[in-house]
């Protein structure tokens, strides 16, 4: 069960219920386990996200970083605004063919047209396999424009 904000905007929870986190999220497996501005956490499967040689794929990494990073955005950013991926790193450090990996996002700065996380994947040992650090832009949602007269 995903714990939520008591303050969250009810049509991006009402989204994240319904769409799984988007498409990729749920085809990757991806479980949200809390979820806020400042801090969120989420697991994803390590089968089915492999490379070749049967390690956890340094995409599947990004991703699940991104997620992470993309949605806590969206969640400062507020009703009527959107989150906006404008950059993301990556860093592996360790590599995992099996098991859940636990992927903890953290706030390094929430401005009001900017935000910027880091976002840290985890084994079930707890070792550090990835950092992932992301930046979105926070802007008025489009479909908010086209829906004015």
């Amino acid at each position: 069960m995903t714990i939520f904000p008591e303050d969250l905007d009810p049509e991006l929870v009402e989204r994240l219920i319904t769409s799984g986190g988007g498409a990729l999220a749920k085809t990757m497996g991806i479980q949200f386990i809390e979820l806020s501005a400042e801090r969120s956490v989420a697991t994803m499967p390590v089968a089915g996200n492999t490379q070749v040689i049967g390690i956890l794929h340094g995409g599947a990494h990004v991703v699940l970083g991104e997620t992470l990073g993309s949605v806590s955005s969206a969640i400062h950013a507020g009703p009527g605004r959107v989150a906006m991926g404008i950059e993301i790193n990556a860093s592996h450090s360790k590599s995992v063919s099996s098991g859940i990996v636990t992927a903890t996002c953290t706030a390094l700065t929430l401005g009001r047209t900017l935000a910027t996380h880091e976002i840290v994947v985890r084994d079930a040992a707890g070792r550090r396999l990835s950092t992932v650090r992301m930046t979105n832009i926070l802007t008025e949602d489009p479909r908010e424009r086209t829906a004015q007269p």
